[in-house]
């Protein structure tokens, strides 16, 4: 059962302490309370309850989303971020609790609930919120400081958006988000692929135990076969295809044998979780006998890992590893924040997304960006036809050889854009350094891309801080040198 609250804002005088004092109103987390819209998410997070009146109240939005994005800024585990909060007032406060208590809010085992019923979908609205919010002081603030034709802006706002000129700069790049799993290979695949076979046969033969006799796996053979290879450093081909040959057997007798018990036992014995293992071994193995025998490593929707079977072998090219397992996300940054354009389990172009960021730079702020600036991958002919229509600038030399007597405007151009494309890079760097982009440890599907958009959710929450941070010196620079320059 889910109840809207009257208010998700809890004043910072209002939160009770037991032991006296007050919370101080700088503090990073009183200051992050304030940013973020809760009334807004609340409105998305109840479309995920049922409408009933029955069971026990849920965690109100604040709760949830505040307990991840804790997680996401301290590096923690569910069950360490539960400790953290129960351990310190300031992070009661930022969830909303109205005071001080010993016992935890929650089990840690709702964090994962947290990151179903909120999705990538509505983590992506709060952090599009939260970066507008900023542009809309910015906008009011620069008209304050105009003239007085900024009188009229909600008429030109209802406008049609051709009037207005081309302003900003669109940064484009994409990266990938490893899961956590170990470089999966064929030969490792199929051992445990063959290993968690093994299992389901003892679960189905067991209400069959003393009234027909257990088939037989050759698992002790097996696992001698898989340790003689697997131990060895430097394997030819021949000899690895001849080892992947055997525990293909061994995993098609295995899949025979669980055929043969289904019809005289019951799947229902197994439970959810192995009955979807079963069904991911069954595609495993269809796809590994086709690869062996076309003596090949390539296939549409490779499975790499039977736990997590949406994740994708990503080619990325990179000298630290030439291929990447986990999700494809693309970004844009404007103005030193990062919105996530698109994210997929599937290697994609990210040259095909840059007409749909630019739709979306023209919903965000009204008008086209002056300039894209994107690496060579972008520069489709496609996508120079569609910047040039709508004067958009992108970034790069023309297509074509270059000409033996190219401007020195251009070429000091280009090499302004390159230094500015930096930011996009250094965006992903703190991501995987800083927040845990460079391992993804959530094993769901839907959880893993709500991570994903949770850590640029909590970049753009820092920048966030810093710019008010910033604000807050310079108005109390200036206010010093008025009273200075009145005292004088």
């Amino acid at each position: 059962m889910f109840q809207k609250s009257q208010s998700q804002l809890t004043f910072v005088d209002d939160f009770f302490l037991p032991f006296g004092g007050r919370l101080n109103k700088d503090n990073r987390w009183v200051r992050l309370a304030e940013i973020i819209p809760w009334w807004k998410a609340e409105e998305k997070y109840a479309k995920s309850f049922k409408n009933s009146m029955k069971g026990e109240q849920a965690l109100s939005v604040r709760v949830a989303l505040g307990s991840l994005i804790i997680q996401q800024r301290l590096g923690l585990s569910d069950r360490e971020t539960v400790n953290q909060i129960m351990e310190n007032p300031y992070l009661q406060y930022f969830i909303g609790l109205p005071s001080f208590q010993e016992k935890a809010p929650f089990h840690h085992s709702l964090m994962t609930r947290f990151r179903k019923r909120l999705g990538p979908d509505i983590i992506n609205e709060v952090n599009e919120w939260i970066v507008m919010e900023e542009q809309i002081q910015t906008d009011d603030q620069d008209n304050d400081e105009g003239n007085d034709s900024s009188i009229n802006k909600t008429q030109t706002d209802n406008n049609d958006f051709d009037t207005k000129e081309n302003r900003g700069k669109l940064i484009l790049d994409a990266t990938c988000a490893p899961a956590d799993i170990s470089y999966p290979t064929d030969f490792k695949l199929l051992n445990e692929a063959r290993e968690k076979l093994e299992h389901i046969i003892d679960v189905l033969h067991k209400p069959l135990k003393g009234t027909r006799k257990k088939p037989r796996t050759y698992r002790n053979r097996a696992r001698k076969e898989y340790l003689s290879i697997a131990k060895q450093r430097n394997i030819c081909s021949k000899k690895m295809r001849k080892a992947v040959g055997k525990q293909l057997r061994y995993v098609k007798r295995n899949l025979e044998i669980v055929q043969q018990l289904t019809s005289e036992s019951s799947l229902s014995l197994l439970s959810k979780h192995e009955y979807r293992q079963l069904l991911v071994i069954q595609e495993l193995y269809r796809q590994q006998k086709e690869m062996y025998r076309a003596k090949t490593h390539r296939i549409d929707d490779r499975i790499v890992s039977i736990s997590q079977p949406h994740v994708r072998p990503i080619v990325r090219g990179k000298a630290k590893a030439n291929v990447e397992f986990g999700s494809k996300v693309a970004i844009s940054v404007v103005n030193g924040y990062a919105m996530v354009e698109h994210l997929s389990w599937d290697n994609f172009n990210e040259g095909l997304t840059l007409q749909k960021s630019v739709e979306n730079y023209r919903k965000r702020y009204g008008y086209d960006p002056e300039a894209v600036l994107a690496d060579k991958i972008y520069r489709t002919r496609d996508n120079l036809k569609y910047c040039k229509e709508r004067g958009i600038r992108l970034s790069g030399p023309r297509l074509g050889r270059p000409s033996k007597e190219e401007d020195y405007i251009q070429k000091q151009l280009t090499k302004i854009d390159a230094s500015e494309r930096n930011e996009v890079e250094g965006k992903f760097g703190t991501g995987k350094r800083s927040y845990g982009l460079g391992l993804i440890q959530v094993c769901l599907e839907k959880t893993s891309e709500t991570v994903v958009c949770l850590q640029f959710l909590v970049m753009n929450l820092e920048r966030r801080l810093k710019v008010l941070l910033c604000n807050f010196f310079r108005e109390r620079i200036q206010w010093l040198i008025s009273q200075m320059t009145f005292c004088m």
